[in-house]
């Protein structure tokens, strides 16, 4: 074990980090607050240093190797041996061991007490010490917590099934304590789904992060029914019917946070496919310049926002992310001024300065219905969910021909079949080119790992499919994987988009019945209309996406 006496606050000084007035004021916080913090900490709090600017300087100071911890296969079962409380406390993971060391990664390696009781729990073996990232020491203790938890959990469930005492419906059971696990650790990774699938042997359960499923947790067949059975609950569903679909919502607070979620109960062939799509009711609605649009489509699609009248679609399959940009555009355009009516299935979040109307087709209160009664509410601005009828689809028009401003959207591969769509729905040309302002099309595609991200050379064969979109300078990027985006390469998403912005020649060839083809040919030349790869390839270049992602969603 390392023994070298070594003064940060001295350290810092003389490779001139800080000043001598810096240190003085860490001390004083440090003082004030009772030495609650570490001078390392207050250093980093205060803006001083980098955290990994500061564990790369200790680690060639002590002569100590600075480790990725995200980038270690972890031996959860070593981690367990020691209190949790400990480690925790210290900020120690010993995260693996071999026939001559135990392998410790600490985020202070100056914190001498926890490296030696470590070494005198096994006093066979000397530690091997590395400096490590406060953060990832913290996220690997976090997967510790939720993977001991669900073992104790698992054994509790077991037993209160076995013994006879377990209630379905008894908010206390072991099983809800289960089901707030499997939430916390879905949440954790930014899921936006939660799957819960029985095979012939096992129970798995899935999360879906950044539109990829990945499997979370693996539990024995003779818990599901419990599982199942309190999520129904939860989701005011009938139990004992397991022959057709249902769906249900329900809210939970978790990790001081309410989150809602819409569930979804399937009769599949081992029993019942749950899935349960998690929304943040406290998220923060997104600006129109964060949702992915950029350059030219954002500037037309601010132009759409300024229209007073008429009918703007947002188009592209489910999980598209078109909720968001109507939730964007709505948040935008917001007054106290103008009178804002939104109809949806489900009401996803709170949209300020709006009145939202949750439909029923249980009572027969669907689109149609609630658009019509709504036009006698005075609205400005009309959001409709989703056009899925002729019906739906003529109130709209009508609506956005008489004064008002209509959202909604459409399931359709791009801008420019949105017009083939109303046509196909019976809507005559003359009214689409009086009514139609504008149609954003948009794909969700996955965004670069910035912690393995570098660049490379595309294959002959991609470039020759995208060579016509290229400028004469470019590079592409992509991820290598790393612990941070479990290995995937990938880390978060962003909306690639293409805008057709109806102008007075776009009109009249809509107005004479020409074809999707030559309008978006007319769209291009006058500059209303870039098709989406250009809009991915754009995003690709500039190392946010790859072209492979953009080549997944994109027609080209």
């Amino acid at each position: 074990m390392i023994q070298k006496k070594i003064r940060l606050g001295d350290l810092l000084v003389e490779k001139k980090y800080i000043t001598n007035d810096d240190l003085k004021k860490a001390l004083q916080i440090q003082k004030e607050e009772n030495y609650k913090y570490k001078l390392g900490e207050i250093f980093v709090n205060e803006g001083f240093i980098s955290p990994k600017k500061l564990a790369e300087l200790l680690s060639h100071q002590l002569n100590i190797d600075f480790i990725d911890l995200y980038a270690e296969d972890i031996d959860f079962d070593l981690l367990s041996k020691y209190p949790f409380n400990f480690l925790k406390i210290h900020g120690v993971v010993p995260f693996k061991e071999d026939k001559s060391e135990i392998y410790l990664a600490v985020s202070d390696p100056l914190d001498y007490d926890a490296i030696e009781h470590i070494e005198r729990v096994n006093p066979t073996k000397p530690v091997k010490i590395f400096i490590a990232l406060k953060n990832e020491i913290n996220h690997i203790l976090d997967r510790l917590e939720l993977i001991e938890t669900t073992k104790t959990l698992i054994n509790s469930v077991k037993r209160d099934i076995k013994s006879g005492t377990y209630r379905a419906d008894n908010e206390q059971s072991s099983i809800m304590k289960l089901i707030e696990v499997i939430f916390k650790d879905a949440i954790l990774k930014n899921a936006s789904d939660i799957h819960i699938e029985p095979s012939a042997k096992n129970v798995t359960v899935r999360s879906r992060v950044d539109g990829i499923l990945k499997e979370s947790f693996v539990f024995d067949l003779d818990i599901y029914n419990a599982l199942a059975s309190r999520i129904k609950i939860l989701g005011n569903l009938d139990i004992s019917e397991k022959r057709k679909s249902q769906d249900g919502r329900f809210s939970m607070n978790i990790n001081n946070r309410v989150y809602d979620f819409r569930l979804s109960a399937a009769p599949v062939m081992f029993g019942e496919s749950i899935v349960m799509r998690i929304l943040d009711q406290q998220k923060i609605l997104l600006k129109v310049d964060e949702l992915g649009l950029e350059g030219e489509n954002l500037s037309l699609f601010e132009e759409l926002l300024k229209t007073p009248y008429g009918i703007i679609f947002v188009t592209g399959p489910t999980g598209s992310g078109k909720t968001t940009t109507l939730y964007a555009a709505l948040n935008e355009i917001k007054s106290v001024e103008n009178k804002m009516i939104t109809i949806e299935d489900p009401i996803e979040y709170q949209l300020p300065l709006a009145q939202q109307i949750q439909i029923n087709e249980k009572i027969h209160y669907g689109f149609a219905e609630a658009l019509r009664s709504i036009l006698r509410q005075d609205p400005d601005i009309i959001m409709v969910g989703e056009v899925r009828d002729e019906e739906t689809l003529n109130i709209a028009v009508q609506a956005s021909l008489t004064g008002h401003l209509v959202f909604t959207t459409l399931h359709t591969n791009d801008a420019p079949s949105a017009i083939t769509r109303m046509i196909q729905m019976n809507l005559e040309p003359y009214l689409i080119s009086d009514s139609l302002v504008g149609v954003v099309a948009q794909r969700l595609v996955r965004k670069i790992c910035p912690y393995c991200k570098k660049e490379y050379r595309l294959q002959k064969s991609t470039f020759q499919k995208i060579e016509k979109y290229l400028p004469k300078e470019y590079k592409f990027y992509k991820g290598e994987g790393c612990d941070r985006c479990s290995f995937t390469g990938y880390n978060g998403r962003i909306m690639i988009n293409e805008i057709l912005k109806v102008d007075e020649s776009i009109s009249h060839m809509i107005s004479i019945g020409m074809n999707k083809y030559e309008i978006a040919k007319k769209a291009e030349e006058i500059g209303s209309y870039h098709p989406m790869i250009a809009d991915g390839i754009l995003k690709a270049i500039n190392g946010i996406t790859t072209i492979d992602e953009v080549l997944r969603v994109t027609k080209w």
